[in-house]
């Protein structure tokens, strides 16, 4: 009976979700033409609750919304193989250490009407470093100076993976003269405008003006669904054309079906934890290191993953060249209980938790669901670490940052695509240092201090990639961090569409050749 109401009750939210969101988005636009194209996305990664709501791409992560939805572009972007290649620059110079100058195409307007010269860049760079958390600390500009279709970049420090930075989705270049609208709306050079945006949808309509040629498509409504049961629903029902962060066991519905297409690619999506330094009961680096030893990575892709990933021992995929070195204790619950057992922490009283003078062992676990793979994993924990004797309480909430500001947790598990630069940097630059914005758990070590700097200011790709595996062994060797897996993502689409294809990178979703046949 339960699973029979569960069913009922998802229907009900296709309903609510696909009808009451916007109308019936299989159907033109009222007034439009019945030839015209119309397509409708369902995404569990677009939101409040993943920090990237809206499309100002000044603003936390909303410029991957931005970038995502075909509305923002950078000056540099991915290939498949994850080099920075032009995109609205059509070339670079590094002058010497502190300065670099980037060409910029001279065909490109944005959907404000105005051209993108080099004067637009400057400004819209200008009110990126004033006002993004992470920016300034990647980019170290000190200036940014215009001439026509150039500017020329100095920074305060010699930074080689400034091209790489650059093409992350915050620096999406809008028009700053436009300014950014009350509903977090933008004027982009992407091959799609926004006409309506709300933390669950975006409304688009085809840039006509598109420096990259004519879009395909006229209509495009982008819906936040984070139910995975109405997400498939939907697919199935003809009421979306394609789906982001579908449930892995829908998976099996749209495999070998001739109706549907399939689009995978490995990512550098890390599903991982951070250890709260201020906690009390953390401190303890017999408890964190237990931790990392209980969970059974093994068993939760293959699981409750069904596969869709690759069990993670560092920050990258084994694949990176940055990825392959670093070592870190497998799954061993007998050597956790004992690592337990010499600090103190055996079970006494028979509960089949571990306590130390009169204290149980508990584990605060703070997650969120907005990616299903999250939930999941706060599940496969609980169970595996019960076995060595330590009471995890889950906190899955859409409200995590308030208990993240709050200091309430001791452990942070969350997802990030830890090399968006394809570069080992950001991810230490995000998570791991004093000035991170994403030091989630307050950690401090000085020897990954000293060679942070030391990579921030060497060139060589190699020697960048030597520093980047000697500094994932000391978080591991603190036991500061545990990474569980790396996601392969999937876009479902109908075997109509066309042009949606899965990127590395996770950035680029809607494109210029999204077709709808």
């Amino acid at each position: 009976m339960k699973q029979i109401f569960k069913k009922l009750l998802s229907r009900c939210m296709v309903c609510v979700l696909l009808a009451g969101c916007g109308g019936q988005p299989a159907t033109p636009n009222p007034g439009s033409s019945q030839s015209e194209k119309t397509f409708v996305y369902g995404t569990t990664g677009y939101g409040v609750e993943m920090g990237d709501e809206g499309l100002n791409p000044h603003s936390n992560y909303s410029g991957w919304s931005a970038v995502r939805y075909g509305v923002g572009e950078t000056l540099f972007k991915f290939s498949d193989a994850m080099q920075p290649e032009p995109w609205l620059a059509t070339d670079y110079e590094f002058l010497d250490d502190l300065h670099i100058k980037i060409t910029l195409r001279d065909d490109v307007t944005f959907t404000s009407g105005r051209k993108m010269d080099g004067t637009a860049v400057k400004e819209c760079l200008d009110h990126l470093l004033s006002v993004h958390d992470r920016a300034p600390g990647d980019l170290k500009i000190a200036s940014v100076e215009a001439e026509g279709q150039t500017i020329i970049i100095t920074t305060s420090e010699p930074t080689p993976a400034l091209i790489h930075y650059l093409c992350d989705p915050y620096g999406a270049i809008i028009d700053m003269e436009y300014g950014i609208q009350e509903d977090s709306n933008v004027a982009g050079t992407g091959p799609y405008k926004a006409t309506a945006v709300s933390d669950t949808e975006i409304s688009l309509v085809k840039n006509e003006a598109y420096w990259g040629g004519m879009p395909k498509v006229d209509h495009i409504i982008v819906k936040s669904i984070t139910d995975g049961d109405t997400l498939t629903m939907g697919l199935q029902s003809g009421e979306i054309d394609a789906t982001y962060g579908l449930p892995y066991a829908s998976y099996a519905l749209f495999r070998d079906n001739g109706d549907y297409h399939i689009s995978s690619c490995a990512t550098s999506r890390t599903f991982f934890g951070q250890m709260n330094y201020d906690s009390a009961i953390i401190q303890e680096k017999a408890v964190r290191q237990a931790i990392c030893m209980g969970l059974d990575k093994e068993g939760f892709v293959s699981a409750l993953l069904e596969n869709n990933g690759v069990p993670a021992v560092c920050v990258y995929p084994g694949s990176f060249p940055f990825g392959m070195e670093p070592t870190a204790p497998g799954y061993d619950p007998q050597g956790a209980k004992e690592i337990l057992a010499s600090a103190g922490w055996t079970d006494t009283d028979g509960d089949g938790y571990a306590d130390k003078n009169g204290q149980k062992l508990t584990i605060r676990w703070l997650t969120y669901p907005g990616r299903q793979e999250l939930p999941l994993l706060a599940e496969s924990a609980q169970a595996a670490l019960k076995e060595i004797g330590i009471d995890v309480e889950v906190n899955c909430t859409a409200n995590h940052l308030d208990i993240l500001n709050s200091g309430a947790y001791d452990v942070y598990v969350s997802a990030l695509v830890t090399a968006p630069t394809g570069d080992p940097e950001y991810f230490f630059t995000t998570c791991c240092l004093d000035s991170s914005a994403k030091n989630r758990g307050n950690y401090h070590n000085d020897e990954l201090e000293a060679l942070a700097a030391q990579l921030h200011n060497t060139f060589d790709p190699e020697e960048r990639g030597k520093l980047a595996v000697e500094m994932q062994q000391v978080i591991l060797d603190d036991y500061a961090y545990f990474f569980v897996s790396h996601l392969q993502m999937s876009i479902v689409s109908k075997a109509n569409i066309s042009g949606m294809t899965a990127h590395p990178c996770d950035y680029y979703e809607i494109t210029v050749d999204l077709d709808v046949g």
